[in-house]
This record gives structure tokens, C-alpha cells and sequence, in this order.
């Protein structure tokens, strides 16, 4: 495969559903003059996250959006050759949510993803999915994360054993809620977003395209700090706490067989010695 153009967009999402429609896909159609290839949102970016981890507020939950919907049916039309990554409230029997995210091309959907781990008291607004699922696309075999997905190793191994080369992490990841420090680089979350991108990619000789929000929802100020990390966990760029796109060129076969090509950490395994991971 020749080398693709990817991106990873640091912007703030509210709860205006038709506002954030029209700020994706602008967003998309400019990437599109730029020959993006792929391009990946933040979690929630289309009608925002929850305000408060421990108490979401029952009276503004975020609007629960139909995946056949015409949200993601104006994606899809803007997306064109590109692909898609972007996340969303998934609507669920019984008036219930999951926190989602859909890979889409203008082909229509490629594949989906529904948050497995959830933080605090977010499982007071939404459900929780159960897979972690790698899927074919135009720019390689991908996979996605949301949020807290990515804090445990075991997830981004699961798409990796299953042949993903890229990994989406959609994230709508805080400044730390307890201790929050006088400034979003010195924060403790901030210093683990960033590691656990860096550690994800390089334990499974992967790219990982990591996007957050900017700003503030209710009382969450969120990180920014989208990236791109190629296989050996370097960053190869960055948006750091601001808002904008961390794009780069990447020939992501080439890469990932230059880092595996010693030491190739899949293949590597000791799957007979792992019996206490399925230990509760």
C-alpha cells in the first residue's frame, strides 16, 4: 500500500446537533481539498458528552442519534473517498444510548464500535458495548477505541490480534475531575492520555490516530492532545492542549513491518504463561 495522509482533529463539540453536523463536515470537506485519507473526530462529537462523570445530569443527556439517521448520512455524503471516524450517542431500545463510534467512507458505514469501559458514573448514561472488532478499509484494516477503552492494554490487543494496522481512539477524555492541576499540560490526565496513546501503539506496533475535545462541558474541561503515533510509539505529530488537526504522510504497511521486523511483539507472545488475565 502507497503511503496515505492521515489526521486527527482536537475541536469543541456541543450539544447542537445541527451545528456539530455542519462543523464536521466542513472540517471534512476541508481535509478533502488537503487529500486527507483518513480522519478521525472525538468521541461525542456530534451533540456532545456528558457534563459531569460522577452525576451526569439526568435533564441533558446527549441526543440519541439513529446510526441510518441523516447525522451520519451527512457524513457519509461528505466523506466521499475519504474515511471517517466519528463519534456519536447511539440510540437504544427503551430510550437508553450507547456512547458510539461509526467508521464510515461515502460508500456508507465501514464499521462500528460501542464503548466497553466505562469510567465514574458514565454507565448512568449509557449502556456498555462487549467487542472490540478490527474491519477493512480503504487506508488499511482498522479499529476503534473510545475513551476510557484505551487506559486497558487488553483492548487495543483485541483489534490488533485481529489484524487492525490503525487504531482510532475517540476519546472526550477531562482534565482529572479530583485533582485538577493550574494548567492542562501539567495535569495528571493529560500525562496519561498522551501515555497510554504512545504505550498502545508501541506494544502492538500499530498507528493509533488519537482525537479529543477542546473546551468545556459543563464541569469537564477536556485535554485536546490529538495525535498521530506511529507503530514504535513516537509521536509523529500533534495538536498538544489546542484545538486544530494532527495530520501526517504515513506508509503504515512499510512502518509497521520496519517495526516488527526484529522484534515483532504479536508474534512474540507467551499466550501459554497468560492464564491470570482471565482471572477476576
Amino acid at each position: 500500500m502507497s503511503p496515505v495522509t492521515v489526521g486527527a482533529v482536537a475541536a469543541h463539540f456541543g450539544r447542537d446537533v445541527d451545528r456539530a453536523v455542519a462543523k464536521v463536515t466542513g472540517i471534512i470537506e476541508a481535509a478533502a481539498r488537503d487529500g486527507m485519507d483518513l480522519l478521525v473526530f472525538p468521541d461525542a462529537c456530534l451533540g456532545g458528552y456528558i457534563g459531569d462523570l460522577r452525576s451526569p445530569d439526568p435533564a441533558d443527556p446527549p441526543p440519541a442519534l439513529d446510526p441510518d439517521g441523516p447525522e451520519i448520512g451527512a457524513v457519509i455524503a461528505a466523506a466521499g473517498a475519504m474515511t471517517v471516524c466519528v463519534g456519536y450517542a447511539e440510540a437504544a431500545p427503551g430510550g437508553s444510548r450507547y456512547n458510539s463510534a461509526i467508521c464510515v467512507s461515502g460508500d456508507g458505514v465501514l464499521g462500528t464500535h460501542r464503548k466497553v469501559h466505562q469510567p465514574a458514573g458514565e454507565s448512568l448514561a449509557y449502556l456498555a458495548g462487549d467487542t472490540f472488532t478490527a474491519f477493512d478499509t480503504p487506508v488499511g484494516r482498522l479499529g476503534m477505541l473510545i475513551d476510557y477503552d484505551k487506559t486497558f492494554p487488553e483492548s487495543a490487543r483485541a483489534l490488533a490480534l485481529d489484524g487492525a494496522q490503525i487504531i482510532a481512539a475517540l476519546s472526550a477524555w477531562p482534565a482529572s475531575v479530583t485533582d485538577r492541576a493550574s494548567s492542562l499540560p501539567a495535569d495528571r490526565q493529560s500525562r496519561l492520555f498522551d501515555l497510554y496513546d504512545c504505550a498502545r501503539a508501541a506494544e502492538n506496533q500499530v498507528v493509533v490516530l488519537s482525537a479529543n475535545h477542546t473546551g468545556v462541558m459543563g464541569s469537564l474541561r477536556f485535554l485536546g492532545q490529538a495525535k498521530v503515533v506511529g507503530p514504535g510509539g513516537e509521536v509523529l505529530a500533534t495538536t498538544r492542549s489546542k484545538g486544530g488537526l494532527a495530520c501526517v504522510q504515513i506508509d503504515v504497511e512499510a512502518e509497521i513491518a520496519r517495526a516488527r521486523k526484529v522484534l515483532n511483539h504479536l508474534a512474540e507472545r507467551r499466550v501459554d504463561t497468560y492464564s491470570v488475565t482471565s482471572r477476576s
